[in-house]
């Protein structure tokens, strides 16, 4: 009896779960919110946020946009996104405003239909109504907030939003069209569905299995809030007048004095209750409310929208597992990258001046890696980093030999006789038409730096390759300082006492055996260092962009080589992890926490919304940091890129 019960009971919940949440092969365990941020061009983008209860939210993927608006919008911008799981439980809708808000509140004509099997690729569509309708909806100046709602009558994805054209004495009604078998378009011209007598936006359509109505929730612009009315059956019945179909019910449905807009309901998981959530765009906050009935409703908690979540007008859906773990795997809120932004080449150091860490690298974003500028980023803790500006702009005074394409640097910290420290950046940049490298002194690792004025390599030992990708190197065993270089090759050289020339009789080639440009087993960005009786030599091969961008490793006896294989063979130690989300990891340095043998290797990889040609893979580079281990040889363990990156160091104070 037990049995049957407990099947009764699972059989009447899936039943009242139907029409509302589609049921899938597991069980729905979270929330998935999808939003938009603000009325910056920058702000009108679609972001994710998560929660397990349906009312705390955190966001994914650091807040940042997980689709961006430029790569499926008319306007570049969107807003308003309403998200839906369809009928077979595996496919997923989005529909949005395809609207730049400061082109003006009238500016926006149509919308975008969106398409996904896995929340993280979506294929898109977009519907302009004056050239779609140029008839009935040439002089449209607004189609807001389209949501979808699956029609079992007619067995049609129904999608429905506002619409209000110049005329001087009309105001925006809810019309709803049907989407094509594929969603990449509307059938059919726009049909009116429902209006309050006066202006009607934002409408969120859900089906009660309880009371048997389809809910209509929506902005009343004649009164205040969000009211609600309910019917039967979507639209009309043959000969009824459209929208005779909905009793408005009086009330509000906000639980607040406050102005709101972007009403969305969702039922819970465990299918007992209702969320109500309404943004209070004016107050800085959401409100999330609970319903039993969609009757009455009982306020839960007010979020505050600040800092990296600021959501407005957004919706939800449940979730599965399955479904949750793909999206943390793809958008959580991950160490890696470790700074913001596009950035490459790092270059790590350990200041003994100052007890802190610092990353040097390439400014990336730009077309044709056209970065002219380096910054500085300091930590205690290897987890957060400070940005501490521009330290050397290649194209300003401060550089008189260079035009641009600040290039993959290195730094030095040299402590002088007099117990105070000097601080060598190295650096490539274009002089002319050719790369040369130069170097900047500065007296703190965050500068002020002075350029030497003039280029130290300026040639290829070999007759080919680039003059970039330097690294410098003091040899513990005996003080000396050594320079590394070269694209296509490598050569290494001691520097002179004043670390701002080489010594012409020590370049020597130190391409490692059997790698040439056209085999790639050597491409790029040569990094040195010493541990244990062991120079290691690290490099990249391949080139950027490639599948097969990673970085391997020789041994050597001495700072100037040879390079020596290890095992018959140069054994790769960090490569890419496309299940993972995780492409073109190369050019890296390596750190030593003083003291310790404890190590970390910092490189960058492709930003994962970067991967084709198009897009640019080779310039839309972060920067990303993980551990470094070694067997009991002294043999480099291979790196596996993580995610998260390692836990931080206790923090260091700052010893300025």
């Amino acid at each position: 009896m037990k049995k049957l019960l407990t099947t009764l009971l699972a059989t009447t919940f899936a039943l009242t779960m139907q029409a509302q949440t589609v049921q899938t092969d597991e069980p729905y365990v979270a929330y998935l919110f999808t939003y938009f941020t603000g009325n910056d061009p920058k702000e009108e983008q679609i972001c994710y946020a998560i929660s397990d209860d349906g009312y705390n939210y955190t966001p994914l993927n650091h807040g940042n946009p997980v689709i961006h608006s430029d790569s499926i919008a008319l306007t570049g911008c969107v807003r308003d996104p309403h998200i839906l799981r369809c009928e077979d439980g595996k496919t997923f809708y989005m529909v949005v405003t395809d609207m730049k808000s400061s082109l003006g509140w009238s500016s926006n004509r149509g919308m975008v239909l969106l398409k996904s099997t896995d929340l993280i690729n979506w294929t898109h569509s977009t519907v302009h109504f004056p050239t779609k309708y140029p008839k009935q909806w040439g002089n449209v100046i607004r189609v807001w907030a389209p949501e979808t709602i699956y029609d079992h009558q007619a067995k049609r994805y129904m999608v429905f939003y506002s619409l209000r054209t110049s005329d001087h004495d009309s105001f925006d009604r809810i019309y709803y069209s049907y989407a094509n078998d594929d969603f990449t378009d509307l059938i059919g011209e726009p049909q009116f569905l429902f209006d309050n007598g006066a202006a009607t936006i934002d409408g969120d359509i859900v089906f009660n299995p309880e009371d048997q109505l389809y809910h209509l929730f929506y902005k009343s612009e004649s009164g205040r809030g969000i009211y609600q009315a309910t019917a039967k059956q979507l639209t009309a019945a043959h000969g009824q007048r459209p929208g005779s179909q909905w009793t408005k019910l009086p009330g509000n449905v906000d639980q607040t004095r406050e102005a709101v807009e972007g009403v969305g309901v969702c039922r819970t998981i465990d299918g007992q209750s209702w969320i109500v959530m309404y943004d209070c765009y004016g107050s800085g906050h959401y409100q999330f409310c609970r319903s039993a009935d969609l009757k009455t409703f009982e306020v839960v908690q007010n979020t505050q929208t600040k800092g990296k979540f600021t959501p407005r007008h957004g919706t939800i859906i449940p979730i599965t597992q399955a479904e949750k773990d793909r999206l943390m795997l793809h958008f959580g809120n991950h160490t890696n990258p470790i700074i913001p932004g596009f950035h490459a080449d790092p270059e790590v150091l350990y200041s003994n001046k100052t007890g802190l860490y610092y990353i040097y690298p390439t400014t990336d974003g730009f077309k044709g890696w056209g970065g002219y500028k380096f910054n500085a980023f300091s930590s205690g803790d290897l987890v957060n980093w400070k940005d501490e500006g521009t330290i050397l702009d290649v194209r300003s005074d401060q550089v008189p030999w260079a035009k641009g394409n600040a290039w993959a640097p290195a730094i030095e910290e040299v402590k002088q006789k007099d117990g105070t420290y000097k601080y060598y950046f190295y650096y490539s940049a274009n002089a002319g038409r050719r790369k040369e490298i130069g170097v900047a002194i500065a007296d703190d690792p965050t500068g002020p730096f002075v350029d030497h004025g003039k280029p130290i390599v300026s040639e290829s030992p070999t007759g080919h390759g680039q003059q970039i990708d330097v690294d410098v190197f003091t040899d513990p065993k005996t003080g000396r300082h050594y320079l590394y270089w070269g694209n296509g090759y490598m050569a290494g050289a001691e520097l002179n006492d004043d670390m701002t020339s080489i010594k012409p009789e020590t370049v020597t080639v130190l391409t490692p055996e059997g790698g040439t440009l056209q085999t790639w087993a050597y491409r790029e960005a040569p990094y040195v260092f010493y541990r244990k009786g062991t120079y290691y030599f690290l490099w990249s091969v391949d080139d950027t962009g490639s599948a097969n961008y990673h970085v391997a490793y020789g041994t050597a006896k001495s700072p100037l080589g040879p390079i020596q294989m290890v095992n018959g063979t140069y054994p790769t130690i960090l490569q890419q992890s496309p299940e993972q989300f995780i492409y073109g990891t190369a050019h890296n340095s390596v750190l030593q926490i003083p003291g310790k043998d404890q190590w970390y290797i910092v490189y960058h990889r492709i930003n994962k919304n970067y991967l084709d040609r198009i897009t640019s893979p080779g310039t839309h580079r972060e920067v990303c940091i993980d551990e470094l281990h070694f067997d009991k040889k002294g043999n480099i363990l291979p790196v596996t890129p993580t995610l998260n990156g390692p836990a931080p160091l206790n923090v260091t104070k700052s010893k300025k």
